[in-house]
């Protein structure tokens, strides 16, 4: 994988190289002949009006027309093969960026803010894609432009002299512009993602703010991000307007200081008036080249801060390495705290503290090491592919995917996770499930979790937003769905713990205490702990 913008963009190239190389020939086709047209007008007004030869008029006509039609097919070509590099470069992006986020899994969002992925399929694929359709038009203007200094050279030395310095010295100028641009882009692009953070942080919490009154403190946070990205976003725009000011003001100062040039050498007789024509043509074309090659410099320095992105997320690595062994059915072990998940076994665990509920889940499931084992097997030495078929973790993070609610369980969870009325009320999720109560994208998220039918669920908090007679019936529902696998359930329900074969009761993260819900009852600390939660 490249560690650098500009190799990663060099890899996309490679991978891209037909479309990319027929995109390049053809522009320069495309253009050279555009080029050739002044010279051709040039000698038909010369060799044809002027030396009133008919055949020679006729001669260069036809050059003309040839040139048209071959600027007209191969700028039709060059069009093609450029939006398939284009396109082609942009898929990769989105799939090399979607797979290795894939692998990451738990870990990306430590890796990266939810605003830079966001970002990278928004608007970085696809200024990488413009980066690699621009290159066809560049550089064919880059390769005509040389044609028609050596054209204009040959035919009259000061005026190509006056080019072949003109030229250059605008580019650099240019590039002196889109220089501090490049430091600019990469703050906005900065700032952006923070504000998409910020707001997909408000959006998933907004029922929360608005229970515990916290709307202004967030809408103040909000205003003031999005003032910083309106500021850099002026900051940009600046530098961008001088850039286009520039591509217009200084090939336009060229032209007219070359038809002015050459308006004189028509005059002393140096210069035919076909050849001032031709002049003007070259000029004209000149103007247009010149806004091609530095169109290619902007874009490609946008491009560079895009691939810049896209690079922090492909260097990104998991926290985790997968073993080799393969999964076998069997004892989950979490050494610990002393928990035990044998098969076949409903276990309710009830955590003094409620942070240890996650982390007892996260060790069990391997999102970060530790000495859990699986049928004796360290955790660490299991596939970990394997291990997440084998073994899943279900909380109320888990994110619930736009799509027909038909795909996402079957008809039994739905029945299993009382969800049915969550269907026939709409088939259809949207927006990650936002327009559901969370006791609705709780179940439908249970709904799923069962569905996955692994040899070991282990389920947080599943039923903390539901009424205490559904979470009943969830929890006898559950025992009966999942008899005959094991099945862990981290809760501090009595409701809940009633319907599991055995409970552990967990203080300072070790298992204190484990029997039947009704044998526990007589601790005075488990007791204390699940009628508080009653209570509320």
């Amino acid at each position: 994988m490249p560690r650098t913008p500009a190799r990663y963009l060099l890899a996309l190239v490679h991978t891209e190289r037909r479309s990319f190389t027929l995109s390049l020939a053809y522009g320069t086709l495309c253009t050279i002949s555009q080029a050739l047209l002044p010279a051709a007008i040039g000698q038909g007004i010369d060799r044809g009006l002027i030396g009133r030869d008919q055949r020679a008029l006729l001669w260069w006509g036809a050059a003309v027309l040839g040139l048209g039609v071959v600027a007209a097919v191969t700028g039709t070509l060059r069009d093609r093969a450029a939006f398939q590099a284009r396109f082609g470069a942009s898929y990769t992006v989105m799939r090399d960026t979607t797979r290795h986020a894939a692998r990451l899994g738990a870990a990306l969002s430590a890796r990266m803010s939810t605003g830079d992925v966001v970002g990278i399929g928004a608007a970085d694929m696809t200024r990488i894609g413009l980066a690699m359709e621009n290159a066809a038009r560049g550089a064919g203007a880059a390769a005509a432009i040389l044609v028609v200094v050596a054209i204009m050279v040959d035919t009259s030395w000061r005026l190509g002299l006056v080019v072949l310095v003109g030229v250059p010295l605008i580019a650099a100028l240019v590039s002196l512009l889109i220089r501090p641009t490049h430091a600019r882009q990469q703050h906005l692009r900065e700032q952006q993602a923070e504000l998409t953070t910020l707001a997909v942080d408000i959006v998933d919490g907004l029922r929360v703010l608005r229970g515990i009154g916290g709307e202004d403190a967030f809408d103040a946070r909000y205003r003031s991000q999005s003032q910083r990205v309106r500021e850099s976003g002026v900051r940009v725009a600046m530098a961008e307007s001088l850039i286009e000011g520039a591509k217009l003001l200084l090939p336009g100062v060229l032209v007219t200081v070359i038809v002015w040039l050459g308006a004189r050498s028509v005059a002393a007789g140096d210069l035919g008036a076909g050849q001032l024509v031709a002049f003007y043509g070259y000029a004209v074309f000149l103007a247009g080249a010149l806004r091609r090659v530095t169109s290619l410099i902007e874009s490609a320095t946008r491009a560079h801060v895009a691939a810049g992105r896209v690079i922090t997320l492909l260097n990104a690595r998991p926290d985790l390495r997968s073993g080799d062994r393969t999964p076998i059915h069997g004892t989950l072990t979490d050494p610990e705290s002393g928990l035990t998940v044998p098969p076949e076994v409903f276990l309710g665990v009830a955590c003094a503290a409620p942070s240890d509920a996650a982390e007892f889940a996260d060790r069990l499931g391997r999102y970060h090491d530790s000495d859990a084992t699986y049928a004796g097997i360290d955790l660490r030495d299991i596939d970990l592919p394997g291990l997440r078929r084998h073994v899943l973790v279900a909380n109320n993070e888990a994110h619930l995917f736009t799509g027909p609610v038909s795909e996402l369980a079957t008809d039994r969870a739905i029945d299993t996770a009382q969800a049915r009325d969550v269907v026939e009320s709409t088939n259809w999720i949207a927006g990650a499930g936002r327009e559901f109560s969370g006791g609705q994208r709780q179940r439908l998220r249970l709904a799923r979790a069962l569905t996955a039918n692994p040899d070991v669920l282990i389920l947080v908090e599943p039923t903390n937003a539901v009424d205490a007679l559904t979470e009943s019936h969830i929890g006898q529902a559950i025992a009966d769905h999942r008899r005959g696998q094991a099945t862990v359930v981290f809760t501090t329900s009595p409701i809940l713990l009633g319907h599991a074969e055995r409970v552990a009761y967990v203080e300072d993260g070790k298992v204190v205490a484990e029997a039947a819900h009704n044998d526990l009852m007589s601790d005075q600390r488990y007791r204390s702990l699940v009628t508080r939660e009653e209570a509320e």
